[in-house]
């Protein structure tokens, strides 16, 4: 009988909170979560050698690097880091087009944008953190 009645006033309390704290003048702002892949800042995983980088990955990444990178993903990542080059800071760099659908994701690179063929045209993807492995 006691938290029957707590559902009904939830709204009304949170409603409260939120005229209280425009009253005082300035709303909380937004922080950002910072980005880690398996307890490893963003920035310091940009540092690391492909080596290091491939004992983090999952069992299929290891076994495809371990294999080796061919040809055409090194292209792709030459021509990623042309584009980003070319950029203006604060822009997107132009769309990199690719008919790997099965690539590895490496930090280098993140915020680059890639057109993935799917088999009738380009779809633009922009890569983010969580997309790396």
């Amino acid at each position: 009988a006691q938290g029957t009645c707590a559902p009904r006033y939830a709204k009304a309390y949170i409603y409260i909170e939120w005229q209280r704290t425009m009253a005082e003048g300035e709303p909380k702002k937004r922080t950002f979560r910072k980005y880690s892949y398996r307890g490893i800042d963003l920035d310091k995983l940009l540092d690391m050698s492909n080596q290091d980088l491939m004992e983090l990955f999952r069992a299929r990444q290891r076994r495809k690097f371990s294999r080796g990178i061919k040809r055409k993903p090194i292209t792709v990542l030459k021509k990623l880091r042309k584009a980003k080059r070319e950029t203006a800071y604060g822009e997107k760099p132009e769309a990199v087009k690719t008919h790997l659908r099965n690539m590895v994701i490496v930090p280098e690179m993140i915020g680059s944008v890639v057109g993935v063929y799917n088999g009738k045209q380009y779809i633009n993807v922009e890569i983010k953190p969580e997309m790396i492995g």
